[in-house]
């Protein structure tokens, strides 16, 4: 087998809990072949480029192989390479984006930090 349907190897390696649920991320425009926004049925082929977007990231993965059918975890990630760069997080910042509802404006200060963290100049 030199390709096969996107949507089938997703959920083979365990991308997503269901075909599903990848060819609604197909639908979406949530999954990348070689940079190509790709629909379910695109074929993949071994060394192409998977992006896929998961919870606001994307998740860059190498194809290795290609499998017909779900395996375990141990054997699907033998399939795929994962390049996904690291994200970057700074847990001195995390406390300033989360703001509780209903505790109203924030202060200067808080203002500031946010902006700062944007990379936007507070005047």
């Amino acid at each position: 087998m030199d390709k096969m349907r996107v949507d089938v190897w997703l959920w083979a390696v365990r991308q997503v809990k269901s075909r599903s649920l990848a060819t609604a991320a197909a639908r979406a425009g949530h999954v990348k072949i070689n940079g190509v926004s790709a629909k379910a049925s695109s074929a993949v082929r071994a060394g192409d480029e998977v992006r896929l977007r998961v919870a606001g990231f994307d998740r860059v993965l190498k194809v290795i192989a290609l499998i017909p059918k779900r395996v375990g975890a141990p054997e699907a990630v033998k399939c795929y390479t994962d390049v996904t760069p690291e994200r970057l997080t700074n847990p001195a910042n995390a406390a300033v984006i989360y703001r509780p509802r209903g505790t109203g404006r924030p202060t200067k200060k808080e203002r500031r930090q946010l902006d700062a963290l944007r990379g936007r100049t507070s005047f």
